[in-house]
């Protein structure tokens, strides 16, 4: 199984009456008001020795994405950070951007060319994530038309993919992008291009996608594997349809963890930093969260018989309730046995290869975002590495210049193979 530390970098310092006091984390949250930038200053290297840190320590992967206005994630161009990682991970995790989101980007060749430009810094460890984007980052924050961006998400793969492929120059008249010169400097230095994983939260045409291009499919949730198991359920059963096998790293998911010496400990260090994430980094109103149009009606179908988090998160979170946020998977917590067994049992359940392991939450500090991510890397990692290494399956989607961490069983030293 492969392990990725991934970081949404959040505010870690709101005030405490936030969640009363203010509309939403996302796209309103008064950035005069709230975002100091000498704080920021400070989140960003930390967040960067967070990442690296992951790398020393035997991470398969360290994980960026793309947000706007928002203070539970505010890294607003995740190639920034890509690009400085690529030249301070030495121990060659691959840099997964999950990632570019390309509705925003007119024209799209510029996802093309700043990801060929990290692939080539990284020597050929980029993973390229291609998400739909939220509708609070696209059609808020961005002004994208709701009804346009699938179409101009569909226009932008299309248009990269070729750029990646495609002797140029070429030309390309889309609806979005009209092009008399497609050429980019460089190209990417994997052929015929990085590994694509697409991220989302239940849309039925991203599955579909994943499926016609063999791309992975990564649920972003966070509100953990067991309530996972109806978007993964559907995927499968889509992939089942279109005569895909069910190769676990076809997939992944994101996970919030918390590791201490002891179960009693993590309650103890992590408890506050978990309720500051629900109560003031998932603070969205209904109305920013999907723009009328934004998603099309088979996904609203199954994501309203799907969603069942809300009413677990606010009846936790109202009597900050450890046991039942640890009971129902939102989050995994506890020794680094508990933890270990907890990932295994969500692997199998969602047949899943991939882990988007989310260590640093809410306003988890410098200092114990580093214990989770030791005690993780050096005593969960080992147990539950070998997860699918004897069902023979091959990971098509993880790129070739990354280090392939072989998996062994609890108690053995690591092996490392390029």
């Amino acid at each position: 199984m492969k392990s990725i530390f991934f970081h949404f970098m959040p505010y870690r310092d709101l005030p405490e009456d936030f969640d009363k006091k203010h509309e939403s984390i996302w796209v309103t949250p008064p950035n005069d008001e709230l975002c100091d930038p000498n704080m920021v200053r400070q989140y960003y290297k930390w967040s960067l020795d967070e990442l690296e840190l992951a790398d020393r320590l035997g991470f398969d992967g360290v994980g960026v994405n793309e947000h706007h206005q928002n203070g539970y994630g505010f890294m607003a161009s995740p190639n920034l950070m890509a690009a400085a990682l690529a030249r301070r991970t030495p121990n060659n995790s691959a840099i997964c951007v999950l990632g570019n989101t390309l509705a925003l980007y007119t024209p799209a060749t510029r996802v093309a060319e700043e990801f060929a430009m990290i692939d080539c810094l990284s020597d050929g460890r980029l993973v390229a994530g291609f998400p739909v984007g939220t509708s609070m980052d696209v059609n808020f924050c961005y002004g994208v038309t709701p009804t346009l961006t699938r179409p101009r998400y569909r226009e932008a793969v299309d248009l990269i993919t070729q750029a990646w492929t495609r002797p140029g120059p070429f030309t390309f008249n889309g609806e979005f992008n009209q092009l008399r010169y497609v050429n980019p400097w460089p190209k990417p230095l994997q052929k015929p291009h990085p590994p694509v994983w697409l991220a989302g939260g239940g849309s039925v045409e991203t599955w579909e996608l994943a499926g016609d291009r063999d791309w992975t499919y990564n649920y972003l949730s966070f509100f953990g594997y067991q309530l996972a198991q109806k978007v993964m359920g559907g995927f499968w059963e889509t992939m089942d349809r279109m005569g895909v096998d069910r190769n676990p790293y076809r997939a992944g998911y994101s996970q919030q963890i918390c590791v201490s010496e002891t179960d009693e400990r993590a309650e103890e260090e992590y408890l506050e930093h978990v309720m500051y994430f629900f109560n003031k980094c998932m603070h969205t109103p209904p109305w920013f969260r999907e723009a009328p149009g934004y998603r099309t009606r088979r996904s609203s179908e199954f994501a309203i018989k799907s969603n069942q988090a809300t009413e677990i998160v606010r009846m936790a979170t109202m009597e900050k309730d450890w046991k039942t946020l640890v009971d129902s998977g939102m989050i995994i917590a506890g020794s680094p046995a508990t933890v270990a067994d907890r990932l295994i049992e969500a692997a199998k359940t969602l047949n899943a290869g991939n882990l988007i392991a989310l260590l640093q939450i809410g306003s988890m500090p410098h200092h114990l975002t580093e214990k989770n991510i030791t005690l993780f890397a050096e005593e969960v990692l080992p147990r539950i590495r070998g997860q699918w290494a004897d069902e023979g399956w091959d990971h098509r989607w993880w790129p070739s210049g990354a280090a392939s961490r072989v998996g062994t069983l609890a108690g053995e030293p690591e092996r490392s193979a390029r």
